[in-house]
């Protein structure tokens, strides 16, 4: 007779829940994940040190069953328009496009907002851009137009379009690496900005660098708020995100309404090596079966609700529905009528964008994926006063500490919101 092997992990697990949550066991890691633009790498590396409790940055929960954690409080910006000189009269224009998904425009429209800080330039709202040819969208369509133009009164002077008398075609196209500096602005686009008058900027990404740095200049305070205090959605997307987060919270109810947002996408693990080249290479990304697992062995019951980034059910998820019987994707608990726009349109920009803002408030994020989307929610999240972010692992038992596999972005305080968030 043959052995269903979702069963036979199914079993493992039972017998696991009776086991002490006691033995420390140190985290794996993710590392390397080439998540890439055209033409471009990503090295995305995460800490393998053991995580633990720091001075009450993240306390478990009483009020439920399961690894379950608090919220701390919402940080204030630590940025002030004080600090900023008024700016000059704008000498000329800087245009440039959001591409490829909310976790890339947050980081290429600070760097906008910093280039254009600097040069004194006028900022020409950009539009959005998706990964498929001819996608393209109004600004509007998905981000709140007026609260990102009076976000930035007084810094940065921005306009809704280029007057009439320029041409598109004579815009100096320009590239700047994802957080520019100064010293890059001043010698690499300044002089071309001088000759041409207006520019179309584009952000790379080099690496995936989210950290801290010792570094200081006068364009943080833009650049902090260029990332953190710009976007927000529009009151239709933000109200499907809002439902949406409800209808997970009303299915949560064994779990105080609590819930977790995994982002799993299937075509992304299909397409890439989760290990990295060698025996001893640590993992990048982590499949639906080695997420229950890890789940089960940090202490999550069987009741609770997880959220998939996967627009559409798949049948490699089923391992985890098997364990987790409330596992949804955007399918199960879109609003119908929202569905035709949103989901059943096949449009990856809007379906992006709303994985972001439910990963961003959810009761704990787990990136099974390295890179970008990682990294930016982590940042959103701490600047919400939410620093529950789980970095999965094999783990060699059967049980072990949740507080060992927080992400070394909040346990360490070494993610750039902590320059940016007191």
């Amino acid at each position: 007779m043959g052995f269903d092997l979702r069963q036979v992990v199914a079993g493992i697990l039972t017998i696991a829940m009776f086991v002490m949550l006691g033995q420390m066991i140190k985290r794996d890691h993710f590392d390397s994940l080439q998540e890439k633009l055209p033409g471009e790498a990503e090295d995305v590396q995460f800490d393998s040190t053991n995580v633990v409790e720091k001075d009450g940055l993240v306390q478990l929960s009483k009020r439920s069953r399961g690894p379950w954690m608090e919220d701390s409080r919402e940080l204030r910006p630590c940025w002030s328009r004080t600090t900023l000189d008024e700016i000059e009269q704008a000498r000329g224009y800087v245009t440039f496009s959001l591409t490829n998904g909310p976790e890339y425009h947050v980081s290429q429209l600070a760097d906008a907002v910093v280039v254009a800080r600097y040069l004194a330039a006028t900022l020409v709202l950009p539009n959005i851009r998706g990964s498929k040819p001819g996608d393209e969208r109004n600004f509007e369509d998905i981000y709140d137009v007026e609260k990102f133009m009076k976000s930035l009164d007084g810094a940065v002077k921005v306009a809704k379009e280029l007057p009439n008398e320029i041409s598109i075609r004579d815009l100096a196209a320009v590239k700047v690496p994802n957080r520019v500096m100064e010293d890059h602005i001043e010698e690499n686009v300044e002089p071309i900005f001088k000759s041409k008058g207006n520019i179309r900027l584009a952000t790379y990404f080099p690496t995936v660098n989210m950290r801290k740095t010792a570094q200081k200049s006068s364009a943080d305070s833009v650049g902090c708020l260029g990332m953190f205090g710009t976007l927000e959605l529009q009151p239709e997307v933000n109200e499907v995100v809002d439902s949406m987060i409800e209808r997970l919270r009303t299915l949560s109810r064994k779990s105080d309404s609590q819930f977790i947002a995994v982002d799993l996408r299937v075509d992304i693990i299909e397409n890439k090596n989760c290990r990295g080249s060698g025996s001893t290479a640590a993992k990048s990304c982590y499949n639906a079966q080695e997420i229950a697992l890890f789940l089960r062995k940090v202490g999550f019951d069987t009741d609770t609700t997880i959220y998939l980034t996967q627009s559409r059910w798949d049948n490699s998820l089923s391992v985890l529905k098997d364990i987790f019987p409330k596992t949804y994707t955007k399918e199960n608990i879109m609003p119908e009528e929202k569905k035709g726009k949103f989901l059943e349109s096949e449009d990856s920009e809007l379906e992006k964008v709303i994985d972001f803002y439910i990963c961003s408030k959810s009761d704990v994020f787990v990136p099974a994926i390295s890179g970008l989307f990682y990294a930016n929610v982590a940042g959103k999240r701490i600047a919400l006063g939410k620093p529950q972010i789980l970095v999965p692992a094999d783990i060699p038992g059967t049980a072990a500490v949740v507080t060992n596999y927080l992400s070394p972005y909040v346990a360490k305080k070494n993610h750039m919101a902590y320059s940016c968030f007191c």
